[in-house]
């Protein structure tokens, strides 16, 4: 078997200093409109609460491998870790796996585990626990979503001794390790498992830096410091447990009232903050900002091929033509958005974009909608075809969608109406909106997916991501099913040639660009705003914040 040194550099094993996240720390504050030397001429202290208001939904369960969305990755991120990591150019890095090698025919992989870990129940991470997580994350009781199709080619987890897992994969996998550094993966005690899933739900038990101490729905979630945690994550600036004592983890849905509470001292840190006040922050003055674009795929109107009207390319591409999203996304977000033609984040190497495919034409739209039968305008100006409403219904997620993203939709609503299409735009709050997924009830639909690494394109647009995971979701909104963009995917994952793999992606992104499955917007959006607060830093892989290294200002 090669050693993970001798593999490609995406997937090689890689020792790093603290050196880098400083520098990463530092370039942040330098960025941040003179934000961080503000909070630099306060002297920074350990001990205290820091309070962290977020905007996005609350978690119906704070195990991220129930379900697997990204307000689970946000908070699980102070209690739960990976067995890798990985840093910005993509490098993987050891956590609580140290070493890993791979067989030939890419079927088996042997990890070193760290031997020095203790889940804060005093149950021992070990190769057992790593087993018993992943058993957990495929067994259907479970209801994973993200995580389970993770690891869903992971067919078994041999236990060698304490500190060395074996996994036997049913085929090749080359984007098992990106898929091992995210949270909806991450190790938790199986004691804590054991317990049953509402236990679990409401205080996973995890190796990291802070611990769940209680959790009042639809207030907040309380962390206490994990007074004997070993740093285990590469980039860490110091050694042993945080200098925080407490975390209070706020839910706030209104980004007004989040960003009044920053202002106030209320809060030392908040998410999901409104466009303007992302300006005001990198213009100057005590507010620091962070910007930390997700990886995997971009924020996208997914167009549903698999049910009328978008079952026609030609309509489709009518309707991609005439939205014209690029003015609204320059007012509408400030300059914190740039436009994506792409189907992958642009902090993804391999990235392929093309803005020919996307130029607003109505005339050709017009043209596109006449060739495919939608010749005829009811009294309130929507094209018909027999009869029927060229219709397209949006559910809107208004806990996914800040206040701006919904302004653009409407936008493009108006936009659609000028050709002929009725976009009924229809906000939803999480639940609801998942409903009428599940139902298939849109023929539009926003829906941000995070996964690290180019493979969230099978993700999205392999034939098999129509089929449900255990948990009810299915990613492939599109609903695309075409045989060569499978056999694209397929092979991009079994190799482990970095070029190779590189190729196999650019292919399969424009099929997916050229098809009009989707119309691309920008990255997804990941803004964090801090003040009175130091030591903030977002880790390289679903761009989650850590705490680690925080410090208030005194």
């Amino acid at each position: 078997m090669p050693d993970a040194a001798s593999r490609p550099r995406r997937l090689r094993r890689t020792a790093r200093a603290a050196a880098p996240a400083v520098v990463l720390a530092l370039a942040l504050a330098a960025c941040s409109g003179g934000g961080g030397d503000a909070q630099d001429d306060a002297t920074p202290r350990t001990g205290g609460t820091l309070v962290y208001a977020t905007g996005d939904a609350e978690p119906t369960c704070l195990d991220p491998h129930v379900g697997g969305n990204y307000p689970q990755a946000l908070i699980s991120t102070q209690y739960l870790e990976p067995l890798v990591g990985r840093d910005a150019d993509g490098t993987i890095l050891p956590w609580l796996a140290t070493q890993w090698t791979t067989s030939d025919d890419g079927l088996t992989w042997d990890f070193t585990l760290a031997d020095d870990v203790t889940f804060t129940d005093g149950t021992p991470f070990d190769a057992e626990a790593v087993k018993a997580n992943i058993e957990h994350l495929q067994d259907p009781d479970t209801g994973s979503s993200t995580g389970y199709l993770a690891v869903q080619k992971v067919e078994s987890v041999e236990v060698v001794d304490a500190t060395h897992a074996r996994f036997h994969l049913s085929a090749p996998d080359s984007a098992l390790l990106e898929s091992l550094s995210q949270q909806w993966t991450a190790m938790q005690s199986p004691a804590g498992i054991a317990r049953g899933t509402d236990a679990n739900c409401a205080a996973p038990v995890g190796t990291g830096p802070f611990v769940v101490e209680s959790w009042t729905p639809q207030q907040q979630v309380e962390l206490v410091r994990n007074e004997d945690y070993v740093p285990h994550d590469p980039q860490a600036e110091h050694e042993g447990a945080a200098y925080l004592e407490r975390i209070v983890w706020r839910f706030i849905p209104d980004a007004a009232t989040r960003y009044a509470a920053l202002r106030s001292g209320e809060v030392q840190v908040i998410d999901n903050p409104q466009p303007d006040t992302i300006a005001q922050a990198d213009a100057g003055g005590d507010v620091a900002h962070l910007d930390a674009p997700r990886p995997g795929s971009v924020n996208r109107i997914e167009l549903n091929s698999a049910q009328p009207p978008f079952d026609d390319v030609r309509v489709r591409e009518a309707f991609v033509r005439a939205a014209d999203v690029d003015p609204g996304i320059e007012t509408l977000f400030a300059g914190t958005a740039t436009r994506s033609y792409s189907p992958l984040s642009s902090v993804e190497p391999v990235a392929y974009s093309d803005p020919d495919l996307f130029g607003t034409d109505t005339d050709r739209a017009a043209e596109l909608l006449d060739e495919a039968g939608w010749t005829e305008r009811d009294a309130d100006g929507y094209r018909t075809r027999d009869g029927e409403r060229l219709t397209v219904r949006f559910p809107v997620s208004t806990n996914q969608s800040v206040a701006a993203e919904q302004s653009l939709f409407e936008q493009i609503q108006a936009n659609a109406k000028t050709v002929g299409f009725d976009v009924v735009l229809t906000p939803l709050d999480l639940s609801a909106w998942y409903g009428a997924l599940g139902a298939h009830e849109y023929e539009a639909v926003s829906a941000p997916y995070t996964k690290v690494g180019p493979d969230v394109l099978r993700i999205l647009y392999h034939s098999d991501g129509t089929v449900p995971a255990p948990s009810g979701y299915f990613a492939n909104h599109a609903g695309v099913t075409d045989p060569e963009l499978d056999a694209l995917l397929d092979e991009a994952s079994a190799t482990a040639d970095a070029d190779q793999r590189a190729d196999l992606y650019q292919q399969a992104q424009q099929r997916v660009l050229e098809g009009y499955y989707i119309l691309p917007l920008y990255d997804q959006q990941n803004h964090f705003l801090t003040r009175g607060v130091t030591g903030v830093r977002t880790l390289d892989t679903v761009a989650t914040p850590t705490f680690l290294d925080a410090r208030l200002a005194s």
